[in-house]
């Protein structure tokens, strides 16, 4: 009876060994090695920040870098991506890593000393140019990854493929951009991908730490235009006119019973917005014309389908009521399905971000209602996305700057464990755990 005991013992624990990560040495030695070359990479990045499908010279830098690494290397990809694909020793399956490339119109305010100066002009105006979302710091790091697992080549079981992709914040009004037009232009072909990862550095998470959900992870999205037309009249004889001011200010108003009276947010959140409202030009005037543009956002189909039915219906018979037409457009500049964090690959996956953050800094988080272009790449394979902490060690979540703000701001010392956590994923999947 005790032989056979430990003959089980013995049988159990053979898997076990099995599964011991035999590279993680090499990977940690190699990425804390190219700790300063991915700050430099990204502090150049944020220094020259580009707007969304016009990344000519970062596009420039990273193709450079990819090529001198040996890869195969596309350009013009989605107008300004680049593809670079590092064929392994071995065969085994097709890993896609990700990051974003595009900056946003922000006129930066941080103190660093290689903070953004650059002016350009978005939509007619004249604009600062920052990188406000930490995009920048995706690059640096995918560019990281990009060299480690070069050295590694010969050991590698299978094809990784790195994704740099522009106009992940939206392309202006016309134009096609993003990783929705990287996947109609083939990017998931060619070979063809087996699994993506993805990684968002985050403010308001801690430097050392990552936040992760299964399932949906980040809201789908739509944009939206509404415009309201009324009847001119002077301002001093409303009666004469029909106010599309007024009615646009009743639908906002009435827009808000969508969320607190036709969601069941006991299980999904919704939001919806308005961002902007423009219409007049005079205080004796009532205009013609008011147009809104807002946003909807929504973690499952039926959701996004109420969303916009509830939209439609309030705002054309609110206007209706007051005599005046409501045109609803929907999507209007952006649709973005749910950034869906495929559960059976979280669970496998789980362990090896284990292993790079430990077990304490790993934080199961509710779902985010920004939303993240990377969801287009998940419609076409299992994916996984998560956020990286780049708050400052004791910050407040509450009070630290945010994305898509002048006065953004990231911790560069988690950049090691953004290049750790990448190669570790690709290496573990290529080798079955």
């Amino acid at each position: 009876m005790k032989k056979l005991y430990l003959l089980a013992l013995l049988a159990y624990s053979i898997p076990a060994i099995a599964q011991t990560n035999p590279y993680k040495a090499e990977v940690n030695k190699k990425a804390d090695a190219l700790k300063s070359k991915v700050v430099a990479w990204r502090r150049d990045f944020h220094e020259h920040p580009e707007l969304g499908n016009h990344e000519v010279r970062t596009a420039g830098i990273i193709a450079k870098h990819l090529q001198s690494l040996g890869m195969e290397v596309k350009t013009g990809v989605a107008t300004t991506g680049v593809v670079g694909v590092l064929k392994g020793g071995k065969p085994g399956p097709v890993v896609a890593l990700r990051a974003d490339m595009d900056g946003l119109p922000v006129t930066e305010r941080t103190p660093v000393p290689f903070a953004s100066k650059v002016r350009t002009t978005y939509n007619g105006q004249d604009v600062g140019v920052m990188h406000a979302c930490g995009h920048d710091s995706h690059m640096a790091i995918l560019m990281g990854v990009a060299e480690l697992l070069s050295s590694m080549k010969n050991d590698l079981h299978g094809t990784v493929k790195f994704i740099f992709q522009p106009a992940e914040e939206g392309v202006p009004q016309g134009e096609k951009g993003g990783a929705e037009q990287m996947v109609k232009e083939g990017v998931m072909e060619d070979p063809k991908v087996d699994v993506i990862f993805g990684l968002h550095i985050n403010a308001q998470t801690e430097v050392g730490k990552i936040a992760y959900r299964p399932g949906g992870f980040m809201a789908g999205v739509n944009g939206m235009q509404i415009i309201v037309k009324g009847r001119q009249a002077h301002g001093a004889a409303p009666w004469s006119g029909v106010d599309p001011i007024v009615t646009a200010a009743q639908i906002v108003n009435n827009l808000q019973t969508i969320v607190s009276r036709n969601v069941n947010i006991t299980e999904n959140p919704a939001v919806v917005t308005i961002g902007a409202i423009n219409g007049g030009n005079r205080t004796n005037i009532i205009p013609e014309r008011v147009e809104m543009l807002g946003t909807l956002r929504a973690f499952t189909a039926a959701d996004e389908k109420l969303l916009i039915e509830k939209v439609k219906l309030i705002a054309t018979k609110t206007a209706e009521a007051n005599g005046a037409t409501a045109e609803v457009i929907i999507p209007y500049s952006t649709r973005y399905p749910v950034t869906y964090n495929d559960p059976a690959l979280t669970a496998r996956m789980l362990p090896t971000l284990q292993g790079v953050f430990g077990a304490e800094n790993m934080i199961l988080r509710a779902p985010d209602t920004g939303a993240e272009d990377f969801s287009f790449y998940q419609q076409k394979v299992p994916g996984i996305y998560f956020y990286l902490g780049g708050m400052p060690k004791g910050g407040n979540p509450a009070t630290t700057a945010s994305h898509h703000t002048p006065d953004f701001y990231i911790d560069e010392s988690g950049f090691s464990l953004g290049v750790k956590a990448l190669c570790n994923l690709t290496l573990d999947y290529m080798n079955g755990k």
